[in-house]
């Protein structure tokens, strides 16, 4: 049997396969374009907090809310949006969803009140809800399963940087222009990615990157159609289920200061909405690189070792912990931003090894309800609950307060994490249908 390439197999001609490969970059490349979008929309609310807090005399509880109902829908919406997706076309769903969240995104820029944007942001909500776990489920399918740490991690790191760019760019458009051109910037961009996705990327043309990527998978788990099978497939193990927990827990942390830097610096270090904004950019800037560079880590540190992407994701909850804990315990000033910036740059490491975990425990037909499952759980768990619990709290202790108390998350995380340890091998071996080997052959090729 002649050795397959990443992308296509030998038999096909040398420009073929280059050919195969630089599209399925280039498909990346536009699906993390159209994620950038996806949480500029989400997180340039976060940049005006100061503007609307004045404006419409809201209380944090209610800012923290309008940030957390696009979570909570994503969240709610996301299993469901995503079984659709997979019956039918997840390139079509993709598209509309991005046309759904661009045209809510310029509806908040007409917003006259509370009522009227929370009902806007409920439906950006509605449109980013399936976005993310059938965009990873795209990337996936088209590339090799030895680079599923370093792609989840490179995809959901768009996260991140989409909320600099919203956060940072729209700080400075609603300085300039007002807080109502910050939204219709972020729809008007969404709007045009949709146009060149829809034109440059379709299901005929993915079909084949599909076909050779695809790992061999044995016969009798090549169909788990119904709907108790689908449940069986998507919680199959302890160890899938500890991944689910410990990434939406982790992320408790890094979405309550997604939505709470820019007014952190505003309250606490007197900086001005576009200057807030702007260095509250520069942090988030900060975890994106981390979820990055923690894929790529985890993948070279647990090659051949599957049980390390777990090793990793506990040093990766703990260190951002003891640094973010460490940072508050600090007065405004220099060392209080550095600690800051190193917690953050671990505070979403965890999504690299979660993703993969998901993907080598769960059946390649089912990776876009299991990362559904996955985003279902980042957000009940965490994006959802973040801004708002940090609110509330701050309401009554203060922002500061509010912030350490929300560190722990942290130690829970790393806590589920610890648990998936006794299982992953056994979990991992009835996965690939390869009970029976030892826990090296299991893993050759899933790690």
């Amino acid at each position: 049997m002649q050795p397959r390439s990443a992308i296509g197999v030998s038999t096909r001609s040398a420009p073929a396969v280059r050919g195969a490969r630089a599209f399925a970059w280039v498909v990346f490349a536009l699906t993390l374009a159209l994620l950038l979008s996806d949480y500029m929309s989400r997180q340039v609310l976060n940049a005006v907090f100061p503007l609307l807090k004045v404006e419409w005399h809201l209380s944090d509880t209610q800012l923290g809310s309008l940030s957390g109902i696009v979570a909570l829908m994503v969240g709610v919406l996301t299993f469901p949006l995503s079984l659709l997706a997979d019956r039918w076309g997840r390139i079509n769903s993709l598209a509309v969803m991005a046309l759904l969240w661009s045209l809510a995104t310029f509806a908040c820029g007409l917003a006259q009140s509370y009522g009227q944007m929370f009902a806007a942001r409920f439906f950006v909500g509605v449109g980013e809800a399936a976005y993310g776990s059938v965009g990873i489920a795209v990337i996936l399918g088209i590339f090799p399963s030895r680079l599923r740490a370093t792609l989840t991690g490179a995809f959901t790191s768009g996260g991140m940087f989409g909320s600099v760019l919203g956060i940072g760019l729209g700080g400075v458009v609603a300085t300039q222009l007002g807080w109502r051109w910050a939204f219709w910037a972020m729809a008007i961009l969404g709007i045009a990615l949709v146009l060149v996705y829809r034109t440059v990327v379709t299901e005929a043309r993915l079909a084949p990157l599909r076909t050779h990527a695809a790992p061999v998978v044995p016969a009798s788990r090549q169909n788990p159609a119904r709907f108790g099978s689908l449940l069986s497939g998507l919680f199959s193990s302890r160890s899938v289920v500890c991944a689910y927990v410990g990434s939406g827990v982790q992320l408790l942390v890094t979405a309550s200061l997604l939505a709470w830097l820019p007014s952190y610096l505003n309250r606490y270090y007197a900086m001005p909405p576009d200057r807030a904004g702007i260095a509250a950019a520069v942090f988030v800037l900060v975890s994106g690189v981390g979820m990055v560079t923690c894929g790529m880590y985890t993948d070279r540190y647990s090659r051949n070792r599957p049980t390390r992407k777990l090793t990793v994701a506990i040093a990766y909850c703990l260190a951002s912990f003891t640094l973010l804990s460490a940072a508050y315990l600090l007065p405004p000033g220099t060392a209080q931003l550095v600690l800051l910036g190193c917690g953050m740059l671990f505070a979403a490491g965890t999504l690299g090894p979660a993703g993969a975990m998901v993907a080598n425990l769960t059946h390649p037909s089912i990776h876009a309800t299991a990362f559904a499952t996955l985003t279902l759980a980042n957000n009940l768990l965490g994006l959802a609950p973040g801004p708002i619990v940090t609110g509330m709290l701050a309401d009554r202790i203060g922002l500061l307060g509010s912030l350490q108390i929300v560190a722990f998350a942290c130690v829970v995380s790393a806590a589920a994490f610890a648990l998936a340890i006794r299982h992953y091998h056994a979990d991992l071996a009835r996965a690939q249908g390869t009970d029976g080997l030892t826990p090296a052959d299991a893993a050759r090729g899933t790690s």
